[in-house]
């Protein structure tokens, strides 16, 4: 019962830390390619108006609404879609098996968003602020 407990008071709060700490990772592949930080060789040569620009975009501005948890649903959605592409588009013809492909980080990018997307933001998203002050 004290177990059930716990997990009733903290479940919500794990919700939110999952979205944040997913946004902040997210957010390191943005900064990578369109800052240099952390450096990652592939984007030395990224164009801004390539597929991968358009991705780091993405990643940037969705990034950011997901750390402050605005527009969590939506956001989640498209960076899930962005996730599944990716997979696709850069793994998946490498090998079946993302453990081989190098793929494990976007199925997983994908499966968190898709669940945010149906679970929201949790309780320390600016959405949820806004909506429970009303």
């Amino acid at each position: 019962m004290a177990l059930a407990r716990i997990a009733a008071a903290w479940s919500p709060r794990l919700l939110s830390v999952l979205r944040i700490v997913s946004a902040l990772l997210l957010l390191q592949h943005a900064t990578a390619k369109f800052f240099g930080f952390p450096h990652v060789a592939a984007f030395d040569d990224l164009k801004l108006l390539s597929l991968l620009g358009f991705a780091g975009a993405l990643e940037l501005v969705g990034g950011i609404l997901l750390l402050l948890g605005a527009f969590t649903r939506p956001v989640a959605f498209i960076l899930s879609g962005e996730m599944a592409v990716a997979y696709f588009i850069a793994h998946a013809s490498k090998s079946f098996f993302p453990a081989l492909n190098q793929g494990e980080p976007a199925v997983l990018f994908c499966f968190i968003f898709l669940y945010l997307a149906a679970a929201g933001g949790g309780p320390w998203s600016l959405t949820d602020r806004r909506t429970s002050t009303r």
